[in-house]
């Protein structure tokens, strides 16, 4: 199965990437704020990570810059 990092702090649209992403069997889990999705993607096993730019705690660009070694697109 496909998995699926969805970063995205509008919770309403998070939650529809992943309902859209279960009808064709991809997992997705949802993370909503930058501190959040920087340790869940570190902790590995995604392949791919959906990141949106406006996030509270720290934007989407310094989250791609901390997650950029952790080998998921």
């Amino acid at each position: 199965m496909i998995n699926i990092l969805i970063i995205e702090d509008d919770i309403n649209i998070a939650k529809m990437i992943k309902a859209t992403l279960s009808i064709v069997d991809y997992h997705g889990k949802c993370c909503y704020n930058g501190k959040d999705g920087i340790e869940e993607a570190l902790r590995g096993g995604y392949d791919l990570i959906l990141l949106d730019i406006m996030l509270p705690e720290m934007n989407g660009f310094e989250v791609m810059e901390a997650v950029r070694d952790c080998g998921t697109p």
